[in-house]
């Protein structure tokens, strides 16, 4: 069985060290090609296709910088935590943290006991005595397993709630070690991942083809500007998903890179702050912030979709960011173009995001489950190679999940939300005619 592994741990793995590395070589203007990027982020390219988009995001040498003499936190109107936020102020929330909060922690994972496991293995059984229709690569797991009521989790059920609460209103991330996919069959697997979503909320469609379980796995496809980056060996810049929370699975690691961080989106705004910086914080509450669908169009909609990156709602701040969809957006005619200070204002959000103080990294196990919370968390992973042998390519399980008490939301989002309600708001949207699937394998 697994063991847990703290953050000082993880930081030992020698490719993450590869990886600060670059990014160190890249602050400082060592890695080739820098006046490119720079010449490309002032908007000289016509090129937008994914690899330079996110070489554009993930590389850009910028470093933010700090003032002189730093703002002192009482200098500043202070606000939180989440429920009681005041516009274009300091957040004081759990969710607003820095990596030095979590040095020599590791109370963010939870290691599945003994007592957990047999419980799962009691509501497969269980269900799978039920009859779950297979109909090829569909495995319809969802027609048996309609509530907790069908997945009893007598105490794990309550554990895994709490979970999602510290998720939703605490630190927002919180790692799950131990689920044990090595030795369940993929069908058990699909089983228990959507068993435990169960007791975190209502599942969204996460493409066209309705899947509401994902498949995280390189398609080895012909990559374009409308290919969604999960389907590839890219790296994924900054973003957050289109739901409340995310979960991801790990079914089996890359050989090499495909490691996991994540940031606190709302100390990103913090940290442009004390860094003077009001008038870019303005900027990304701001209305016109243009994305582009990636050709995922629901009906009667356009190709892109408007959605203020920052979002002050009812004491609330949502953050919605996704590096490089911004860009990508350009491509429509009618969109209007990106201004000097929106360029800014994004590169500023990005290099504060991936900097050491703000951005923990973690290498995912098979058997891990991440969860994070989208409106102040953000995430990434960088490229990765994979094995020639089938069953140890890089392989991810995702779920998209909409708790049903959690915060309101502005009615900007529902166009790319297609929902405001808790609940059932998130996902892929317009596309209801196709019956929603869990596949087995990706597809």
């Amino acid at each position: 069985m697994a063991q847990k592994q703290n953050l000082s741990e993880i930081a030992k793995d020698p490719r993450l060290h590869d990886l600060r590395q670059t990014q160190l070589q890249v602050a400082m203007g060592i890695e080739s090609g820098s006046d490119a990027l720079r010449g490309t982020l002032a908007g000289n390219t016509d090129d937008l296709s994914p690899s330079t988009l996110i070489d554009i995001s993930l590389n850009d040498p910028f470093v933010p910088a700090k003032l002189e003499k730093a703002l002192s936190p009482r200098s500043q109107r202070v606000s939180g935590p989440q429920g009681n936020v005041e516009p274009l102020t300091l957040i004081r929330d759990p969710a607003a943290w820095t990596v030095a909060d979590w040095a020599g922690k590791d109370d963010w994972i939870y290691q599945l006991t003994d007592q957990d496991l047999a419980e799962l293995d009691a509501a497969v059984t269980e269900a799978q005595a039920r009859g779950i229709r297979q109909t090829g690569n569909a495995y319809h797991v969802q027609e048996v397993v309609k509530s907790q009521a069908d997945f009893p989790l007598p105490t794990l059920g309550p554990k895994l709630v709490a979970i999602r609460e510290n998720v939703r209103i605490g630190r927002g991330f919180q790692l799950i070690r131990g689920v044990p996919v090595d030795r369940l069959t993929r069908q058990q697997v699909m089983i228990v991942y959507w068993g435990m979503g169960l007791y975190w909320g209502n599942t969204n469609m996460q493409n066209a083809k309705q899947h509401i379980i994902g498949h995280i796995k390189d398609l080895r496809q012909t990559v374009n500007s409308t290919t969604r980056v999960y389907t590839t060996n890219l790296a994924q810049p900054f973003h957050n998903d289109i739901s409340d929370i995310v979960g991801l699975l790990c079914l089996q690691k890359a050989p090499k890179g495909g490691l996991s961080s994540w940031s606190s989106s709302l100390q990103v705004v913090n940290e442009m702050l004390l860094r003077g910086r009001q008038d870019l914080v303005q900027e990304l509450a701001g209305p016109n912030w243009y994305l582009d669908r990636k050709g995922e169009i629901p009906e009667g909609e356009k190709p892109y979709f408007r959605l203020p990156i920052l979002n002050y709602h009812k004491g609330y701040l949502s953050i919605n960011y996704s590096a490089t969809y911004y860009e990508l957006a350009q491509r429509h005619p009618d969109v209007p173009r990106m201004t000097p200070k929106q360029k800014e204002a994004v590169r500023w959000f990005n290099a504060l995001a991936k900097s050491d103080e703000l951005r923990m990294d973690g290498d995912l196990q098979p058997g891990d489950i991440q969860l994070l919370q989208n409106h102040g968390i953000l995430h990434m992973r960088t490229a990765f190679e994979d094995a020639l042998e089938e069953d140890q390519r890089r392989h991810l399980l995702r779920l998209w999940i909409s708790p049903p008490n959690d915060r309101e939301l502005p009615e900007v989002y529902r166009p790319l939300w297609g929902s405001i309600t808790p609940g059932q708001r998130g996902g892929i949207w317009g596309f209801e005619d196709v019956p929603p699937t869990i596949p087995l394998e990706a597809e």
